[in-house]
């Protein structure tokens, strides 16, 4: 077949599938939004990708905020015109879209078709229902008619769809009224890098560089957005303020991370050290730094948001510490595996008690960075979940 799969964030883990659905034939091109400035895989091709393999990276031409929502949706459309091109003059046969704004989705959707081919949403998070939760009260009843034109939207596009793929079980429930094929429907969890991630020495070049080799370190890396709550972070570092050999590493883009300067910038942390987001090549050297990852996800998240920074911790093998509603698939896989502690996203006082635990448990640390990269090599076996796409690929395209 001739495939393209759009990861819109230009996340790892992705990539390894296009690689793998290259390898086994298939002509793809792997497209991401080079705008995005969450954390990226590395979208060069290497001596070892076969021939029909290629990255398609798409630029806007401008400068990219989600905090603006006036110009986020003109950008957003932007972006779904400039992949939508690209598709027409590819005619691929199968088109599988994920973490994609709804009003880029629409052209590229639109695009498929246009071409010959069949579109597959890849569902990561319902973005009507996340618009719903973040606007619908505000602004004296317009954010509850922009959060309906969106559920429209998220209907229509799904209902357009050949196919469909969710990341969790849990996802079907809130499908119901949106997509009535359950026969084009496949559930298949992400999964992390784990080729890229391997567990790294607390003592490593990036460690030593960053003077970190010797110090206990919370580690946040990635995205830090609208769903995340920098202040916990503070709250963090605060608590271990009179402890030097302590440090919370916060590697982060996003608007979160714009308002931990703004915090910084009156009321400097010694103990809080922020860095840009860290290359993919040495992302597993820092990720070996930390004695403990740490995440949060606010309530308005919902169940179903799954960061990437979860998995790709649970690749390096520590535990993690996550402030998320109990309800969220992430907090329980955390929790079954077990991977690291859970509590409430918006207590922080048990936040920095959990933090208090795990610092004082080495054994327990050791146990469930154990459980967690055992979890990572069990589950995250690129063949297997290739093998899961191409079924569906064959669903949407009627091949047997």
């Amino acid at each position: 077949m001739r495939i393209v799969i759009h990861d819109y964030a230009g996340h790892p883990s992705p990539v390894d599938l296009s690689r793998e659905l290259a390898k086994r034939g298939h002509t793809v091109w792997h497209a991401y939004f080079v705008g995005d400035k969450g954390p990226k895989g590395v979208m060069t091709r290497t001596e070892q990708d076969p021939k029909g393999f290629e990255f398609l990276p798409i630029d806007i031409g401008r400068d990219y905020s989600k905090s603006n929502f006036i110009s986020r949706r003109s950008n957003d459309i932007r972006y779904g015109k400039a992949l939508a091109e690209c598709i027409r003059k590819l005619k691929p046969d199968v088109v599988i879209s994920g973490n994609t704004p709804l009003d880029a989705q629409g052209p590229i959707l639109a695009a498929t078709h246009q071409a010959g081919g069949r579109f597959i949403n890849w569902i990561q998070d319902f973005y009507s229902i996340a618009i719903e939760r973040l606007i619908s009260s505000k602004w004296l009843g317009l954010g509850a008619a922009i959060a309906g034109y969106y559920r429209w939207m998220d209907k229509r596009q799904l209902a357009q769809s050949d196919a469909t793929v969710l990341i969790s079980e849990d996802f079907r429930k809130s499908l119901t009224g949106f997509e009535e094929r359950p026969e084009r429907v496949a559930v298949i969890p992400n999964w992390g890098a784990i080729d890229g991630i391997p567990v790294r020495p607390k003592i490593n070049s990036w460690s030593t560089y960053q003077g970190l080799a010797e110090r206990f370190v919370f580690l946040y890396s990635g995205t830090l957005g609208l769903k995340h709550n920098p202040d916990a972070l503070v709250a963090l570092a605060d608590a271990f303020a009179d402890r030097p050999e302590v440090v919370v590493v916060v590697a982060a883009s996003g608007v979160g991370r714009d308002r931990l300067d703004a915090t910084l910038a009156t009321a400097p942390r010694p103990n809080l050290m922020t860095l840009p987001l860290q290359p993919f090549a040495d992302f597993a050297n820092m990720l070996g730094a930390a004695d403990v990852f740490v995440a949060v996800l606010e309530d308005d998240a919902g169940e179903f948001s799954v960061p990437s920074k979860v998995l790709s911790y649970l690749c390096a093998g520590r535990p993690i510490l996550l402030a998320a509603p109990s309800a969220n698939l992430a907090s329980r896989m955390v929790q079954e595996i077990p991977a690291g502690l859970i509590v409430g996203s918006e207590d922080t006082a048990a936040l920095v008690a959990t933090a208090e635990r795990l610092y004082a448990d080495r054994a327990g640390r050791d146990r469930m960075g154990m459980a967690a990269r055992a979890y990572a090599e069990d589950n995250f076996v690129i063949r297997r979940v290739t093998d899961r796409f191409e079924n569906i690929f064959k669903v949407a395209t009627g091949v047997s």
